[in-house]
């Protein structure tokens, strides 16, 4: 009978022990607003509604004017070119960006006129000052600060008319970006051929 009392008694406190421990596993360990193990806010979990718009709204008009001011640098720099590098790639090169972001800058005057965006016809502070650094500058002190602006500036350029070509809401204004985007592409690839000769240089 003892036996069976003590038995009977382990089996008891077993079980009163085990019950808390059941329920602590079953019960998930976070709070309530917090992803659980193994989620990623946003990608397992609900998302966030504001995240997508945030991303998708692009500024025409401010695209369009930040895009004229860049293009009229380009234009300047490539000049620049021209004249203060001491290799001759840099020089060529310089030249098509002064062709190439002529021939874009003639064309978002025309949008721009169509579609009544008010954009610059002079160059503000911010961007004069990028052009009066660089004109201090000659031979391959230049060819090395013009190659990382260009570089530096047309990973930017990408991005931006990236954007716009993908989100923009005015049809014109994207078919612009994406008109000028392959252009870019080409430049930001020349650029990082120069940028490799003038490391190994």
């Amino acid at each position: 009978m003892t036996r069976k009392l003590i038995l009977s008694l382990v089996s008891s406190v077993a079980s009163m022990c085990m019950q808390p421990m059941l329920a602590q596993r079953s019960t998930p360990s976070t709070s309530p607003g917090q992803s659980t193990a193994g989620q990623t806010p946003g990608v397992n979990g609900p998302t966030n509604p504001n995240s997508t718009d945030s991303m998708a709204k692009v500024d025409d008009k401010k695209f369009a004017k930040d895009a004229a001011l860049g293009g009229m640098t380009e234009v300047q720099l490539g000049k620049l070119a021209t004249q203060k590098a001491s290799r001759d790639d840099i020089k060529q090169f310089g030249q098509k960006i002064v062709d190439d972001h002529t021939k874009a800058n003639d064309q978002l005057k025309e949008l721009a006129s169509k579609e009544n965006i008010p954009i610059p016809d002079a160059l503000d502070s911010k961007h004069q000052a990028r052009i009066d650094k660089l004109s201090k500058l000659s031979g391959e002190n230049f060819d090395k600060a013009f190659v990382k602006d260009q570089l530096k500036d047309h990973q930017a350029e990408i991005r931006d008319f990236s954007a716009e070509a993908q989100s923009g809401t005015d049809a014109n204004v994207k078919t612009f970006a994406s008109n000028v985007l392959p252009t870019l592409q080409q430049h930001l690839d020349q650029v990082k051929d120069l940028n490799k000769s003038e490391k190994n240089k």
